[in-house]
């Protein structure tokens, strides 16, 4: 949600001579429901949601990408540190993941598979969102984390083994970016929203650009306070610096080569039937063509 924050604050989206009404929900498939009932004009959602909607039947198209990475991390526990230096090495060992399906569970099974890894031979621990704790204290040998739980764990002595916040490490293990945030219309607006929809884009690309060189301390003060009242800012502020250049990419127009793997890994992970989706009437790059 950075680059749209950035892009409201440093007034974007008012250069483009659009009021802006930025709408939090419980995750990325409230605001696929939201966008399909009418609630709101688009959505800003991982590429996974858009994905399982449209292959629920939701009329959708996806025009804009702003996150070309997926907030994970494949972090191993202080008591198997020594023991697990590769994917391979999680074969006959238990991993953390938020739940069954997921998208980290399918991240995860499509990083199997790229490193010759036996799935089969993975546990997977369901453990929801907070997977910090189950990790630090050994219940699972290794776990899909996001920041700052990843950091956390390093603190505690275990260690980072694929950082898919890396865009050189997405390279290395999933073969180029692996497409993540991005925003949704309806199908049916589609043509009578196109200015409105370049302009917003064109306004998030600003955004983008923002929250890839602008200071920290200048983003997080464009973030809602009760988005991080009671954080440790000065370590969101370490997190951002790390990752922005690699998070957020340079344009907003849509890598299909990255949304293909995206889908390939929710294939992987028997989530997506083959053949369900078809990108070229998902993805609309015709949008930002003109």
């Amino acid at each position: 949600m950075v680059p749209y924050e950035v892009a409201r604050a440093r007034g974007h989206f008012a250069g483009q001579d659009l009021n802006v009404d930025l709408v939090y929900t419980r995750g990325g498939n409230a605001a696929m429901q939201a966008l399909v009932g009418g609630a709101v004009e688009y959505a800003g959602t991982s590429f996974d949601v858009a994905l399982q909607a449209f292959a629920n039947g939701a009329p959708i198209r996806r025009f804009a990408s702003t996150g070309r990475l997926p907030l994970f991390a494949l972090a191993v526990g202080p008591r198997r540190k020594d023991a697990i230096k590769t994917v391979k090495d999680l074969e006959g060992e238990t991993v953390g993941i938020s739940g069954l399906g997921n998208a980290d569970h399918a991240l995860l099974l499509f990083l199997l598979g790229q490193a010759g890894a036996d799935a089969k031979k993975v546990r997977y621990a369901a453990l929801g969102t907070n997977l910090f704790d189950a990790l630090r204290i050994g219940q699972v040998a290794a776990a899909m984390v996001q920041e700052p739980a990843l950091s956390l764990t390093i603190q505690a002595g275990g260690r980072e083994l694929v950082n898919f916040m890396e865009i050189e490490q997405a390279r290395k293990h999933l073969g180029g970016a692996y497409e993540f945030m991005g925003v949704s219309v309806r199908a049916k607006e589609r043509d009578q929203r196109l200015p409105e929809m370049r302009r917003l884009a064109a306004a998030l690309k600003k955004g983008l650009a923002d929250a890839r060189t602008i200071p920290p301390d200048d983003i997080i003060a464009a973030l809602p306070k009760a988005l991080i009242a009671g954080g440790n800012l000065e370590q969101l502020k370490q997190i951002i610096e790390r990752y922005r250049r690699s998070l957020y990419p340079e344009d907003v127009t849509i890598d299909v080569e990255a949304a293909r793997r995206v889908m390939k890994s929710q294939e992987v992970a028997d989530v997506l039937k083959p053949g369900k989706v078809d990108l070229r009437t998902l993805l609309d790059t015709a949008v930002l063509e003109g």
